[in-house]
């Protein structure tokens, strides 16, 4: 009879706990620190989002997807005809010094010629286009 009841007991507490860490830690009932709800905004190595940036671009208006996790299945391809997108990866690039034209969203040449200069500087294969090793350079999705 002791053993059922510390069974039971046990599976209790389990559960609890359970209940305890899915309603703390998966829905947290405070907002963290430092977490934007753009998710092309720029971020650095930990998720956390860059506050130096005060200048506001059309593009930052283009619609995007909610989620970051959206982005990360598509093919650069397929990313390239997003507005939004393409804004984030001009930002970036020219954070970094690779790129020196307008942020307008448009995939240009002068875009893939800093995306071939991110490759060669970073031990890539020079192709020119977006691929993933890119946006893990850029911390993009």
């Amino acid at each position: 009879m002791k053993k059922i009841i510390l069974i039971l007991l046990f599976i209790g507490l389990r559960t609890a706990s359970a209940q305890f860490f899915e309603t703390f830690i998966y829905d947290p009932p405070y907002t963290p620190l430092f977490h934007h709800s753009d998710v092309l905004a720029p971020r650095d190595d930990l998720d956390f989002l860059h506050q130096s940036r005060t200048t506001v671009y059309d593009t930052d208006f283009a619609p995007r997807f909610t989620s970051r996790v959206a982005y990360y299945p598509m093919s650069g391809r397929e990313l390239v005809n997003h507005p939004a997108y393409v804004a984030a990866l001009q930002r970036d690039l020219k954070r970094l010094g690779y790129y020196c034209g307008p942020i307008d969203g448009v995939y240009t040449v002068e875009v893939a010629e800093s995306i071939a200069r991110v490759q060669k500087n970073y031990s890539q294969r020079v192709t020119g286009t977006l691929t993933p090793p890119v946006r893990r350079v850029l911390h993009l999705p």
